[in-house]
């Protein structure tokens, strides 16, 4: 930060003042170029639904590229709801920020009334940020993806739960897309095909994950 005039601190994530999101995009769209042509070639058929958490929003900006306006698809955004949304502690900007300007950016983000950037709160590092990047705040004002949340403890019980009936340990922040689908109607998922983006490993969170199972 002292040598503003010649240093760029390049963000990670689908955030900051352009040409960044639009960068980080292109480049994890890799992501969804490819399962789209493997999903052709297997099932001949596109997906119903592709899922993916969302804390910045690479990932699933990535994973959601090449199907965002088919209008088969559904494309669900899954935010940190961290202890609840009416618990103060979490991670859902689209859920519950509001327009604001951090990091060069113009999004939804945590904030009090005086505009005051809020704390986010996640069990997951990756999805603990109080803002989204733009892109996806646009996709959806224009309803063209979905979004929701989960909580700590729905991510954990997915977390769990695939560790134990696949044997793929999750990343926290995969986690939450899990446990959105597993939350999902039987109904509506009977007969449909889901991509959901498992977007890191959980063995960097392992040593978290021993001490909130107690194990």
């Amino acid at each position: 930060m002292t040598h503003a005039r010649d240093t760029f601190y390049i963000i990670g994530t689908v955030a900051g003042p352009h040409p960044y999101p639009l960068m980080v995009r292109d480049f994890q769209a890799v992501i969804s170029w490819e399962a789209k042509r493997q999903i052709l070639e297997k099932t001949s058929a596109l997906p119903d639904f592709v899922i993916a958490c969302i804390g910045g929003g690479s990932n699933a900006l990535g994973m959601f590229a090449h199907f965002i306006g088919e209008p088969k698809t559904r494309c669900i955004g899954v935010e940190a709801g961290g202890l609840g949304l009416h618990s103060g502690k979490h991670g859902a900007s689209l859920a519950l920020g509001k327009p604001g300007i951090l990091h060069g950016q113009m999004s939804y983000l945590l904030q009090s009334d005086e505009g005051q950037i809020s704390e986010a709160y996640s069990i997951s590092a990756g999805l603990d940020y109080p803002g989204i990047g733009p892109e996806h705040a646009y996709l959806m004002e224009e309803g063209k993806v979905s979004y929701d949340t989960v909580t700590d403890q729905e991510a954990m019980d997915a977390f769990v739960w695939l560790s134990r009936v696949e044997g793929i340990v999750p990343a926290f922040e995969s986690a939450h897309a899990i446990a959105y689908l597993k939350k999902m109607p039987r109904e509506a998922l009977e007969g449909k095909t889901v991509i959901l983006s498992l977007s890191g490993r959980g063995d960097k969170d392992m040593i978290q994950a021993m001490e909130l199972l107690d194990l």
